[in-house]
């Protein structure tokens, strides 16, 4: 077992009705809010109407329209601009993990006197970030309880995964029924961003007994309540342990004591995204089985071996290539079967930009020092594989 630091700040509220205690967690940070939302869809739910009925009193400025794959122009830019210009204490971040990753990369260029690219592409360390509440509206990206976000630069398609322990949410507001209205695609996308999250995790070279069934009882419960919140949106038993489960998914406590991974499928990902602005939890669902199969191999098979039996109960007296082969084939099944398109040329990508993109992924993603390292032409022969 490897050594490891680890502290989380994040203060989780979760469940029906919880957002009744907002006014009581705001009050610790000053009356000057800037409250961050995508399109519209808490307007349409309530929400955005309840957060101002329950802060009445309070300075709020708005910064609305964040697209997801948050972008840093205009975004980040206007957030930090509307913050320094207002005084802002806190940010309040209502929505998805998109509109929770732009508040991040706010919450620290607010705090800073240059540009705050410098911050995210590791440049400079930010010395200092407002603090941020948020308000989870959709189960996915488990951004409410890490400390990290992402955030594409469309003019030079760079889509980086930013992070500093600065920028823990102080508190999380995890309300299931906020979910309920999710669309099919969304929710989708959702459980398959999570799985990824956690199979990233698991694929690594040193790992405990402890921290495996904790990877495999989350797939297990993503892929079952998962279908659960597909076929009935407003049961609230799956609703509530998807969300849960994509609030553990992503912020390392599934993987204290493993060796690094590399996460080598969202590294992937983030350049197919940064090129061509495709749904997240779609990408991963695409590439995910195709890497698997891409890895496989003497070294790998034993992991590929458990993750089959463990995961989707295959029987363990097969052969361990064939159990390994059928893991992975019931990998691509799953993603299939929930609605998910698994070629990149159905969401709008052929082969004009693979090249183009394997090198920039081989160049600014480290994938060489992952679980089973990839050089530019494993890149490539992935991302063909996907088409």
């Amino acid at each position: 077992m490897q050594n490891f630091d680890y502290q989380t700040p994040t203060r989780l509220i979760f469940g029906k009705g919880v957002i009744e205690k907002l006014p009581s967690v705001m009050s610790q940070f000053g009356k000057k809010i800037l409250l961050t939302y995508g399109g519209g869809s808490i307007k349409k739910i309530g929400l955005y109407q309840k957060v101002h009925e329950l802060l009445k009193g309070y300075d709020i400025v708005e910064l609305s329209d964040i697209q997801p794959n948050p972008k840093y122009d205009p975004s980040v830019l206007d957030g930090v601009r509307l913050c320094k210009e207002h005084k802002v204490d806190v940010i309040l971040a209502v929505g998805g993990g998109s509109v929770l990753d732009c508040s991040k990369a706010i919450a620290a260029g607010a705090c800073y006197d240059g540009d705050p690219w410098d911050l995210i592409s590791y440049k400079v360390k930010a010395q200092a970030a407002l603090p941020i509440v948020d308000i989870i509206t959709l189960a996915a990206t488990g951004s409410e309880y890490d400390t990290f976000g992402v955030i594409s630069r469309t003019e030079t398609n760079d889509k980086i995964g930013y992070g500093d322990r600065l920028l823990y949410p102080v508190c999380s507001f995890l309300d299931p029924t906020y979910t309920f209205t999710v669309n099919k695609k969304q929710t989708a996308a959702g459980i398959a961003d999570a799985m990824n999250h956690v199979m990233e995790q698991y694929f690594t070279e040193d790992t405990t007994l402890l921290n495996d069934g904790f990877c495999e009882s989350m797939l297990r419960s993503l892929m079952v309540n998962g279908r659960k919140c597909l076929e009935n949106p407003e049961d609230y038993t799956a609703r509530a342990e998807m969300m849960l489960a994509c609030t553990y998914g992503c912020n390392g406590i599934l993987a204290l004591g493993n060796s690094p991974s590399g996460w080598p499928c969202h590294g992937i990902e983030h350049a197919l995204s940064a090129y061509y602005d495709i749904t997240h939890g779609w990408g991963l669902a695409i590439i995910t089985p195709r890497w698997m199969k891409h890895i496989l191999n003497e070294h790998t098979l034993p992991r590929f071996v458990k993750y089959g039996i463990n995961v989707f109960g295959i029987d363990a007296s097969l052969d361990q290539w064939e159990i390994a082969n059928k893991a992975i084939e019931e990998t691509y099944k799953f993603f299939e079967s929930i609605g998910i398109p698994m070629h990149l040329r159905e969401v709008g990508i052929d082969e004009s930009r693979v090249g183009e993109m394997a090198h920039h992924i081989a160049v600014n993603e480290g994938l060489d020092q992952a679980y089973a390292p990839l050089t530019e032409q494993d890149i490539t022969e992935i991302i063909t594989a996907s088409l």
